[in-house]
This record gives C-alpha cells, sequence and structure tokens, in this order.
C-alpha cells in the first residue's frame, strides 16, 4: 500500500453551471447584488466601507425586510459583503472637502459579471462571499466586543480573550470533518450530521471512552458557538441547518415553552453541507495546500495516471472517473493506452491490472481487438482471457498453467493492495485453492513479485487451518527462492 495516498476521498461535484445558478440564489449574494445595483451617488459609507446607520432602514426596505427589527442588521450584512466580493467600490472622503464626512461608492467590476460572466466568475464571487461570512463567523460576538470596550472606546484585546487564529483552526476543522463525512464512502452522505457530534470531533480524543464532565461542558459550549456559526452559513448556502431548539436554551431555573424530548438528537442541532457548500470547502482546502480530489480531475491525464489515481477511490466514484476519462477518447485507443499503462511490476502494478480490466469492461466490444493483442503477454494475458470469456468470445486459447498461478497471485496482490472487505478476500482465497488441487505446492513457484506476501496473506486469512498451514510454509519457501 503507497503510503502517500491522500486522506481524504474524492468529492463529486455538481457542475460549474448548475454550483453557479445555486451561488445566484442564495440569499446573501441575492441580497449583495440588489444593495449593489439599489446604491446610487447618494449612498454614504463609513471609514470602513460601511453603509451609514441612516441609510439602512431604506436599504432594509430595499431587500423586503422591513425597516423595524433585524431588517437592518441584515442589509447591513448584505451591503458588507457586497464591498468585500467587488459589487461596489467605496471612494473614500475627498480630501480637499473640508465638508466631506463620509465616502461614496460606485458600481464595482464584479456586478457586470453577475450578468455576463461565467460560472467560473460567478463561483468566484461566491468564495469571495463566504469568506467575508467565514470572517464574520469567527469574529467575537457583540457581548463579548461591548465587555471589552474600555472608556476610551477603544477594545481591549487583552480582555476580549480572543485569538483569531484558534477560532478560524477550530472552525475549519469543524467544516473539514463534516466534508470528510459527506464524501466518505459509508459516511453520512446526504444525511445531515447531528452538531454534537461535530462539536465532540474536535474536543473528544479518540483514545476516552466515557467523556468527563469537563469535556462534555466544552462540548456543550462548542455546540453554542457553531450553532451561531453555521446560522451565518446557511444565508450563504454553505449548509442546510437546522438549528438548537430554542426550548433547550432556557437558563437553569426556568421551565421551556415546550416540553424538551431529551432522546430527539434533531433538536440539538443538525447540519449537512449544500452541493455548493462541498464546493467551497474543498476550495479553501485547496487554497490551504490540502490535496482534496474531486471526480473529473484525472479526465485530461494519462492512462497511467488514471489507474494509479483510482486506488484512492472508492467504487463508485472510481467508476464515474473512469466513465469521463473514457468520454474523451476513441474506445480503441483508450483499451491500448489501459492496457499499456497496466503494465509493470512495481508494488501498485496489481491494482492496477485490476482497475484496468475494469475500465476495459466499461469500453464495450471496440477493445476486442486490443485485448486479443495481449494475450501471450505474460502479465495481461490472463486478463485479457477473463475479459473475453466474460464477453462470451469464442475461440479463446486455455492459459498455461503457470499463467492460471501468476493471474491468482496478481489478483490477490491487487485485493490486499485495495484494502477490500476481509470476508470478500476470504471467499477470493478459500475459491483458489479450492479450484486447484496441490495449489501452494505450484503458488509458491511463481515468479511474481508479491507472491511470498500473497501467501503470507492467505495463511492469514484462510479459514481452513490444514490450508492456511500450507500457505504459510508455502510463502517461507516462496522467500528462500527468491533470497528474502
Amino acid at each position: 500500500m503507497p503510503e502517500d495516498r491522500p486522506t481524504l476521498p474524492p468529492v463529486r461535484l455538481h457542475p460549474d453551471a448548475e454550483l453557479a445558478r445555486d451561488a445566484l440564489a442564495t440569499p446573501l449574494l441575492t441580497r449583495a447584488v440588489r444593495l449593489a445595483r439599489w446604491a446610487g451617488p447618494d449612498a454614504r459609507v463609513g471609514a470602513g466601507g460601511e453603509l451609514v446607520d441612516e441609510q439602512l432602514p431604506a436599504a432594509a426596505e430595499e431587500l423586503g425586510l422591513g425597516t423595524g427589527g433585524d431588517g437592518p442588521a441584515y442589509a447591513s450584512e448584505a451591503w458588507r459583503v457586497a464591498v468585500d466580493t467587488g459589487l461596489v467600490e467605496v471612494q473614500d472622503p475627498d480630501a480637499a472637502d473640508a465638508a466631506a464626512e463620509h465616502g461614496t461608492v460606485t458600481a464595482g467590476e464584479n456586478l457586470a459579471l453577475i450578468t455576463s460572466g461565467g460560472p467560473q466568475d460567478i463561483l468566484a464571487i461566491w468564495l469571495d462571499a463566504l469568506e467575508a461570512v467565514h470572517a464574520d463567523a469567527i469574529a467575537p460576538l457583540l457581548d463579548e466586543l461591548a465587555d471589552a470596550i474600555g472608556e476610551d472606546g477603544e477594545i481591549d484585546y487583552e480582555v476580549l480573550d480572543w485569538d483569531p487564529d484558534a477560532e478560524a483552526e477550530f472552525l475549519d476543522g469543524v467544516l473539514g470533518n463534516l466534508y470528510l463525512l459527506t464524501v466518505s464512502e459509508g459516511g453520512a452522505g446526504e444525511l445531515p450530521v447531528p452538531l454534537p457530534a461535530l462539536a465532540a470531533s474536535m474536543i473528544v480524543p479518540d483514545d476516552m471512552g466515557e467523556p468527563t464532565d469537563d469535556v462534555l461542558e466544552q462540548v456543550s459550549v462548542a455546540m453554542m458557538r457553531l450553532d451561531d456559526q453555521f446560522r451565518l452559513f446557511e444565508p450563504v448556502g454553505l449548509v442546510e441547518y437546522r438549528p438548537v431548539d430554542e426550548a433547550l436554551m432556557a437558563e437553569e431555573g426556568e421551565e421551556p415553552v415546550e416540553p424538551v424530548d431529551e432522546e430527539d438528537v434533531s433538536r440539538y442541532g443538525m447540519v449537512k453541507l449544500t452541493p455548493l457548500g462541498l464546493y467551497g470547502i474543498r476550495a479553501r482546502m485547496l487554497e490551504a495546500g490540502i490535496d482534496a480530489p474531486a471526480v473529473g480531475d484525472l479526465a485530461d491525464k494519462g492512462a497511467d495516471v488514471l489507474l494509479d489515481g483510482l486506488a484512492l477511490f472508492p467504487e463508485p466514484a472510481a467508476r464515474a472517473e473512469t466513465e469521463q476519462w473514457l468520454a474523451r477518447r476513441a474506445p480503441a485507443d483508450a483499451a491500448r493506452d489501459l492496457l499499456a499503462a497496466a503494465r509493470g511490476t512495481d508494488a501498485g502494478a496489481p491494482l492496477r491490472r485490476l482497475h484496468c480490466q475494469q475500465a476495459l469492461a466499461l469500453v464495450g466490444p471496440q477493445a476486442e481487438p486490443a485485448v486479443r493483442a495481449v494475450l501471450d503477454d505474460a502479465e495481461l494475458g490472463g486478463l485479457a482471457r477473463v475479459w473475453l470469456a466474460e464477453r462470451g468470445a469464442s475461440d479463446v486459447p486455455a492459459p498455461p498453467e503457470s499463467m492460471i498461478f501468476w493471474l491468482a497471485i496478481d489478483t490477490i496482490a491487487a485485493q490486499l493492495d485495495a484494502e477490500g472487505e476481509l470476508e470478500e478476500l476470504q471467499g477470493l482465497v478459500e475459491d483458489l485453492v479450492g479450484q486447484h488441487s496441490g495449489f501452494f505446492d505450484a503458488a509458491w513457484r511463481v515468479d511474481h513479485p508479491a507472491t511470498a506476501e500473497v501467501l503470507e496473506a492467505m495463511g492469514r486469512v484462510h479459514r481452513d487451518r490444514t490450508a492456511a498451514k500450507e500457505a504459510r510454509k508455502a510463502a517461507f519457501k516462496a522467500r528462500s527462492r527468491s533470497g528474502g
């Protein structure tokens, strides 16, 4: 098993055009665009580019949010996104005009891209919006800021006890775990993840059995912080989020408005990444230098890169990647390239040949000439016969005994490298041994780099003690023969 494989499985992203439509439909970007178009020569901004308080009610009215309640706050948030994404450009006050108290705004370069740009342009704007929301999500809470403002009106950062790097690291860790749960085979997939599980994934040590009261308290605090953060991320389209039930936040001694069902985990918050969210988190990972593969990454690469790369893919993603690769090539050419790339005696070669066989199954009958051309090849002749037999081809020459046993060793070596299910490997091993009398007496003589390793593995997994003992003896002979 190669040691340099990335820890993240490949993600299956929606097409860019579909993701761009999703981005334009997010509430926050929609509001930012509306405010950018609404802002005229009378718009006034403060030193940080924020819309002045006097104009927030009008901005909220433009967005249909009303001038009372949270309307102005939502308008202020949308305006900040318009500034940060380049939908509007802030002009500082005219230094020559002593009466100029506020800055002005003009349409930003990116505003025109909303209607004239391609999917990548839209997604770039959306990623800037996501960064703006991420910055808000790790900022101190308002009540914390209030306590840290000194008599001079300045923020005392020592009193605030806020570490932006630590806050960002924790939030990115949570988002990374949510991404991993979403893309992993057998993970959450399309299902939402309970908020307590996400918080615990960052706090509870892996080797801790029963969490202590102190750890549980840390998880509870983290949950409340994440609840605030995911409420911010939902309007930008990163997640679908069911917030923590307000009844669970009742102060000690208070009676909740409704009875609390302690067994209903959904009341503690449920979150899942949207297709746009998967795109966004992966983009942030790539920006941070993290290897986060996606299905389609290998479509323009050579057959050798494809077959090596498929070793990292779970089965559904491997098939999708192969289909995209094949779609760009003529079937006959693809078959020849795949077979040529499958050759080799290195440690990854058996798995390449397995993936080659699976890819050829998707090529169809056009692969037959290329397959027949390698019938006499020592490394490829076995898989060629298997492929032809599965298609009911006629006049397939019988393989020599040496090829039969070489293919058996190569097949098991590939399964070992793929790290498949133990039961599947056991079934393969026991079927092979059962089909050939004297299997181990012939197998140790096979001239294959993995012969000894495969026989040792067969000795570990075979459930028949006698056969397992024979496998271990054969492995010893193989090592002695090769001088290992």
